[in-house]
């Protein structure tokens, strides 16, 4: 007899450091289907709206979309200058991290099964600003935003949430110079947030795991 628990999650960025924590946390209890620009059983560029839209196709019937993917620049604010979104420093976080988790979420609607979860990737620094961080606090905020408005207008059920994570302790090798007086989790640490978001029954929440 098939375990009415068990459910099918697409997982987009499931080759990262956050995506291959997620996926250790949830694949026990639950079929993980990989998304990412390679390596993956759904090939997917979240920048690239048309892309978005056939990765949800090409997955088949899901019960939850999770996403651990998304990049921004740090720049300090006095090295960016005024541009058109193409040309400007913060382009890569609005259409990368930002308007790719949106779309992601716009696609989702329509595929999902009732009663279905979609769970985004924002990060600490919606919170905590940080010098050369404006972009990522930008994005973030904005997607925090998203999440509460969007989970009052979901159909069919559907629930929306977003965790929030500090800098992950696998990553501070490269980022810890910009991240002076956090304090780490692992990985694993943050995964727990989408074990919330797709388990549990809250929509329009923000994990914050700091």
């Amino acid at each position: 007899m098939a375990d009415a628990n068990r459910l099918r999650i697409l997982l987009v960025g499931a080759s990262g450091t956050l995506g291959r924590a997620v996926a250790a946390e949830l694949r026990p209890r639950h079929d993980i289907v990989t998304a990412g620009r390679t390596g993956a059983d759904v090939t997917v560029d979240i920048a690239d709206p048309a892309s978005v839209v056939a990765a949800l196709r090409q997955a088949g019937p899901i019960d939850a979309v999770a996403c651990a993917a998304g990049h921004v620049n740090f720049r300090p604010l006095e090295a960016i200058a005024p541009a058109g979104l193409a040309e400007s420093v913060y382009g890569l976080g609005l259409t990368d991290k930002l308007m790719g988790q949106v779309n992601l979420a716009l696609a989702a609607r329509e595929t999902l099964r009732d009663g279905g979860s979609i769970t985004l990737i924002s990060g600490i620094l919606s919170d905590e600003p940080i010098v050369a961080g404006s972009s990522a606090s930008m994005v973030n905020g904005a997607l925090e935003g998203f999440v509460r408005a969007a989970a009052i207008e979901l159909p069919r059920g559907l629930r929306i949430n977003i965790v929030s994570p500090t800098v992950l302790s696998e990553s501070m090798p490269s980022y810890g110079p910009f991240f002076r007086g956090f304090a780490p989790v692992t990985a694993a640490r943050a995964a727990l947030g989408y074990s919330r978001s797709i388990e549990g029954k809250q929509t329009g929440q923000i994990y914050k795991i700091f």
